[in-house]
């Protein structure tokens, strides 16, 4: 008896939402990296979930840039979602054109040479002009979702380093990637290809009010399949 009315209550409880998992996970999250910003990962969070909810398949693994702080600290956290788990805590660059050595200015616009905010998903890793590289696929209409073609791909870079910070007082910038370390670059790549999820944050009021998972909703479709880009910058 005590066990089919321990059934019942279970059976009785509300489902979780996609807004309290996220807030679930964000505590997590914070308690993994507490020298992250609690805003920035509960919005991380939440818009992780929110995918989820609409179909995309879940990933063990999430990348969280906080443009927001500047380029000469690390500001990019790679987290195992499944064990809320900090696996990197790194410096990463932004566009030449986003700023010095604070982000202020971002854009999905081809030629651009800024970075772009959103979710993305990442895709499949190759050699190029910047050593081994990994494609994203940007997921949000009008802010991300030119990533593909921009050739906007995580990969390592000679100027993100402390001594390139000592010098400049800032990193170097990219074309718009997130570039990491060189030494890095292959663990946090192979940590994050093929599937994973990478949120890429800065208090842009547009990009807050109008995200399709910031402002969740049951419509969000999934992401379609795109083709691939052999030729990559």
């Amino acid at each position: 008896m005590r066990r089919l009315l321990s059934i019942v209550a279970l059976l009785a409880m509300p489902l979780a939402s996609p807004a309290l998992a996220g807030n679930n996970l964000s505590d997590q999250l914070l308690a993994a990296a507490p020298d992250a910003s609690p805003a920035v990962l509960k919005l991380a969070a939440s818009a992780l979930a929110c995918a989820t909810a609409n179909g995309m398949a879940p990933s063990s693994r999430l990348a969280v840039i906080d443009y927001s702080r500047p380029s000469s600290v690390p500001r990019l956290w790679v987290f195992d979602t499944r064990e809320a788990r900090l696996l990197f805590r790194e410096l990463v660059a932004h566009g030449k054109h986003t700023g010095d050595n604070l982000a202020r200015d971002f854009s999905n616009i081809e030629g651009s040479l800024q970075s772009s905010l959103g979710l993305f998903r990442t895709m499949d890793t190759y050699n190029g002009g910047n050593g081994y590289s990994m494609r994203m696929d940007g997921l949000e209409p009008g802010f991300n979702d030119q990533a593909l073609k921009r050739s906007i791909v995580m990969h390592g870079a000679p100027y993100v380093n402390e001594s390139t910070v000592q010098k400049l007082g800032r990193l170097g910038r990219s074309w718009g990637c997130p570039a990491v370390r060189e030494g890095m670059a292959r663990q946090i790549i192979d940590t994050l290809k093929g599937g994973q999820f990478v949120f890429s944050y800065y208090p842009d009021k547009k990009w807050l009010s109008q995200s399709r998972f910031l402002n969740c909703t049951p419509t969000v479709a999934q992401a379609s399949q795109r083709p691939d880009n052999n030729a990559m910058n």
